[in-house]
């Protein structure tokens, strides 16, 4: 079991599992299918996802259920994939903003791309709730879109959970 799923709050830190490498600020994808490879990309940079095309295939499948774009320019792609051990949760950016078929109609900016195992449901809900919880504050938003680099996301994430 995940650290994140035996944490018996509510909520997780996601500065606990963003971590520098795994944080790209100059997507170039202008659609959906094109912004879910280059997250892919990043996820995998981890060595853990074995089969890229399964995970791939795994988040187009979710999309498909309903949009992952939440509103307020923020898509949260996920899926629960088979040979994980742990949780990884990724960040990308595209500055011009891309339709991801967001709820409320407007393009999306930010993506907070996250995988877990078959197993740890739980988890994947806590850290989906987090994610939730963190980008209802428009403010916080606006300072992900403007972040200059890596450091300075972590920073803005890692300030608004000590609030």
């Amino acid at each position: 079991m995940s650290d994140v799923a035996n944490k018996s709050n509510k909520e997780v830190k996601l500065s606990s599992l963003l971590k520098e490498k795994f944080i790209e600020l100059c997507f170039k994808g202008k659609n959906k299918k094109e912004i879910i490879a280059e997250l892919v990309g990043v996820v995998s940079q981890s060595g853990k996802i074995k089969d890229k095309k399964a995970f791939t295939k795994a988040l187009i499948d979710r999309e498909k259920l309903g949009s992952t774009a939440i509103g307020n320019g923020v898509a949260i792609p996920h899926a629960k994939i088979d040979g994980l051990d742990k949780i990884l949760l990724a960040f990308g950016r595209v500055d011009a903003g891309v339709d991801f078929s967001s709820l409320d109609g407007e393009k999306t900016y930010i993506f907070f791309a996250l995988a877990s195992s078959k197993k740890e449901i739980g988890a994947h809900l806590k850290v989906l709730a987090s994610v939730s919880h963190l980008i209802k504050d428009k403010f916080i938003v606006e300072l992900l879109k403007k972040a200059n680099n890596k450091k300075e996301v972590l920073k803005i994430i890692s300030s608004s959970e000590k609030n």
